[in-house]
């Protein structure tokens, strides 16, 4: 195991606890910054280049028919393949936290549609579930299986907030375990179903999953209810026949006692487990080999690599699976670095220098779960992993092109994050769409009093119908604040009198003329 110091990064900032990587043919990309995305990458993802022991971030793009992906951290996420053979897959990712802290319930699929040197584009889309659809959910784990041909997802895990019904000022978020309830997903039909299995009587989060063929493996993890890292290993195995699918777990002995650890595939068969704590405070620094073959697992200890004083020491770390056999983890930084919440980071390599010659792409089957934010008065268990940031849009990124945080300016007072009126509420870090038109910015119309000044769409309490008639209508705009000074120097127009002829009085013998009778010959001859 080679542990490589990355000298320089980027706007290491953006890279926080809670980040998730994706591994697209060899091609790292991360997802997830903790608060709100800015311009430069609307997307939310990046690529991570290294060169020469230097990291990189590049932007990479949406398709058009791609959904809004909010920026998640602490998401469950998997590569989901058409069979255990395909080459081809996809990403899930399924629940999470926003920035704005609210906990998300939906699910994405997210894939490469195209890689070249100067960009690449990804598609996002939704799916909705049926039945049994879990509840939003961070620091759990999804895997897919395959059986008799079919396939399915299997979640598992995680905490939630305290249900309302349970609530009060002191503990509004407060979070607990969720229930050890094990989720079965059918993306195909868009069905879920739950099953309650007596050998998991408590709730987990932060645990290790694996899964190989049509069998999963849950290792570890942290019980908020007991604030125990009891040396869990569950055995489940799926059967999906033509009728009803069937969930069985079984308890097998030989598991650790880690939580937040990250898992690494190495070959087919072969894991290697880094990372994570084995007691509160107290980092777990033993690596570990996990090999699957014929419905075993085999757990054996291997040698770790030569930790710096700096890895040693400090309080928490976290990390995420990079992909063939490679670990990213981060440290953080010293408190009185010139750059605030920066850290330091290192690649661990697990693989040997021939063994990195084979397979060039080797599959990702382990889920890694997630932790919360450094410094927030919840549970140590979630101080933990790591996450990273955007948003979700397009534009085009040029071969050279490195994402620079400097380069974004101060938007609080231009763009679209100004402060347009006194009861302006929108927040860079805190904004999400309002309307079904927008997509990584606010929607915004112009004010023509004066020289002309824009204010955001929502503030001003905008309908969306109305939104788009004003866009469409060749009208003029007045904001909240100018809409009455306007009218109040309006000049009403002068309307122009018109004078009316005064009735001459008829004499006697015209009034006489036109009430005399009209003779019946004429009448006659009108009906005739």
């Amino acid at each position: 195991m080679l542990l490589q110091v990355v000298s320089a990064i980027s706007n290491s900032s953006l890279l926080q606890p809670g980040f998730s990587l994706l591994n697209f043919n060899g091609h790292v990309f991360f997802f997830g910054q903790k608060g709100w995305p800015k311009r430069s990458c609307p997307t939310g993802v990046f690529l991570l280049d290294l060169k020469q022991d230097e990291l990189k971030m590049k932007p990479a793009t949406f398709s058009k028919d791609s959904c809004y992906l909010p920026p998640l951290r602490y998401p469950a996420l998997c590569t989901l393949r058409g069979s255990a053979d395909s080459d081809e897959y996809q990403y899930i990712i399924h629940g999470g936290k926003t920035p704005n802290n609210d906990l998300s319930d939906k699910i994405y699929l997210i894939s490469l549609v195209s890689k070249t040197n100067k960009k690449a584009t990804f598609q996002c889309v939704e799916k909705d579930l049926g039945g049994d659809v879990p509840e939003a959910r961070y620091g759990h784990t999804v895997n897919v299986v395959y059986s008799r041909g079919k396939r399915a997802s299997i979640l598992f895990g995680g905490r939630t907030y305290t249900p309302l019904a349970q609530r009060t000022t002191e503990n509004w978020n407060s979070v607990v375990d969720c229930l050890p309830s094990v989720f079965l997903i059918d993306f195909e039909f868009g069905c879920c179903t739950s099953y309650m299995l007596p050998e998991l009587q408590d709730g987990l989060a932060f645990h290790v999953s694996l899964a190989r063929n049509d069998m999963v493996y849950i290792l570890g993890g942290h019980s908020l209810q007991n604030n125990t890292r009891a040396p869990n290993l569950y055995r489940l195995k799926i059967d999906l026949p033509l009728g009803s699918p069937s969930v069985t777990c079984s308890i097998l002995p030989g598991g650790i006692s880690v939580s937040s650890a990250v898992v690494t595939q190495t070959s087919d068969s072969e894991f290697v487990l880094v990372g994570g704590y084995q007691f509160d405070n107290q980092k777990r620094l033993v690596c570990n080999t996990i090999v699957l073959e014929d419905g075993k697992i085999e757990i054996v200890e291997r040698a770790s690599p030569d930790w710096t004083p700096d890895i040693k020491h400090c309080r928490i770390w976290f990390g995420c699976d990079m992909g063939k056999g490679s670990v990213l983890l981060g440290i953080p930084g010293a408190s009185k670095q010139l750059v605030p919440d920066a850290n330091y980071f290192y690649i661990l390599r697990c693989k040997g220098a021939e063994e990195d010659k084979e397979e060039e792409a080797a599959a990702q089957i382990c889920s890694q779960p997630a932790t919360k934010d450094p410094g927030e008065t919840t549970p140590f268990e979630d101080l933990e992993e790591f996450c990273f940031s955007a948003e979700a849009g397009s534009f085009d990124i040029e071969e050279n092109y490195t994402y620079n945080e400097d380069d974004e300016g101060d938007e609080s007072e231009t763009g679209y994050w100004i402060t347009c009126s006194a009861s302006c509420n929108v927040n860079i870090n805190t904004w999400v769409p309002f309307y079904s038109t927008e997509l990584n910015k606010p929607a915004m119309i112009l004010c023509s009093n004066g020289a002309g000044h824009w204010v955001h769409a929502q503030c001003m309490d905008l309908s969306e119908s109305m939104l788009l008639h004003l866009s469409e209508a060749n009208v003029k705009y007045f904001c909240n604040e100018h809409v009455d000074l306007n009218k109040g120097l309006q000049t009403p127009k002068k309307l122009v009198q018109l004078r009316k002829q005064p009735m001459k009085p008829l004499c006697r013998k015209a009034a006489r003329k036109l009430m005399t009778p009209v003779k019946k010959s004429f009448l006659r001859r009108l009906f005739e």
